[in-house]
């Protein structure tokens, strides 16, 4: 990680003030590596772009949800009225309530709506956090398959051995770490490359299989693994067939509907800099080449605004030159 490149610069009234390094990896379709930056083979934590891969294991394990639900239970949601009302639909079905949720309280992670519950009397609440949907589906798969459900985030629980397999196996490797993630769930480290791979795997398999139905359901209904404005939604908007999910700590992994993938992860794990990367690496890939992308949508997420007082003084921007080499 020392010898990464910088990825993306902050550049502020014509001066870089600040550089994220990191890595970076794009697969070809037929699942070659053929963009790169940085060292992709050393193991991160992927954070919540392990949550496909933790839906299929739930699917695997009896949980019956598809759609929206499922979408749901593959994503970080932003905390609006709708997620919490789906994740009390998952916990409803199970024959459960919030109650049973060991996720913990908190606000909704997009600011927005965190004003506007605040505002209305609201509070903190594990239903508002954004992995109650995942929480909920994981209650749900331990009620349809007879396991416990007091003890679902133990990492030698059935569920998480089922979990941890599927990741194992989607990704082709052996987790090198077991840690614990912000929603108190186990978290297995993989390689940057093999979430990318993982994520091709998933939008390659067969229609009703398990990876297929995640995959299909999370493109079908970007807003309910994010949220209505989030960078997510949109890049799926932009790029029909496009399967997107970020993590904490600067990690962004995707998967076009051919089979290109890619994954990156910031260093410092900042968040403002994984969208930038994203979108040069799909270009570097090929992918914003079809006549159908949005390519207008494209540009509006390849360099973030930098405001300074009422007006837009920079950007943050991938660094100059990033993959034009590989590709």
């Amino acid at each position: 990680m020392d010898t990464h490149p910088v990825l993306v610069e902050v550049e502020r009234s014509g001066f870089v003030e600040s550089r994220h390094r990191g890595s970076a990896v794009g697969l070809a379709a037929g699942g070659s590596v053929t963009v790169r930056a940085g060292d992709p083979d050393v193991p991160i934590f992927p954070r919540s772009a392990n949550k496909p891969m933790q839906a299929v294991a739930m699917l695997r394990a009896g949980l019956d949800l598809d759609g929206e639900l499922l979408a749901l239970a593959a994503g970080s949601h932003s905390g609006e009225d709708f997620h919490v009302e789906g994740t009390r639909a998952v916990l409803a079905g199970a024959g459960l309530d919030e109650r049973a949720l060991r996720c913990p309280p908190a606000w909704p992670m997009e600011q927005r709506i965190a004003v506007a519950v605040a505002r209305s009397g609201g509070d903190r609440s594990r239903l508002r956090m954004n992995c109650s949907g995942k929480h909920a589906a994981m209650l749900a798969t331990c009620v349809a398959a007879g396991w416990p459900t007091a003890s679902y985030l133990d990492a030698d629980h059935p569920l998480q051995r089922a979990v941890r397999a599927t990741i194992e196996e989607l990704t082709g490797e052996k987790a090198a770490a077991v840690g614990v993630d912000g929603c108190g769930a186990p978290l297995f480290a993989v390689s940057t490359t093999g979430v990318a791979r993982a994520f091709r795997a998933l939008v390659l398999a067969a229609p009703g299989t398990a990876e297929r139905r995640v995959a299909d359901a999370m493109r079908a209904h970007p807003q309910w693994t994010s949220g209505t404005r989030r960078e997510e939604r949109r890049l799926m908007d932009a790029v029909p067939g496009l399967l997107v999910k970020c993590g904490a700590e600067g990690v962004d992994a995707f998967a076009a509907a051919d089979g290109r993938a890619g994954a990156v992860k910031i260093d410092d794990g900042a968040m403002r800099a994984r969208t930038p990367v994203t979108v040069a690496l799909l270009r570097a890939l090929g992918v914003d080449a079809s006549a159908d992308v949005d390519a207008a949508a494209l540009d509006e997420l390849a360099a973030a605004r930098l405001d300074g007082g009422e007006r837009t003084v920079g950007t943050i921007r991938p660094a100059a030159g990033l993959f034009t080499a590989a590709r």
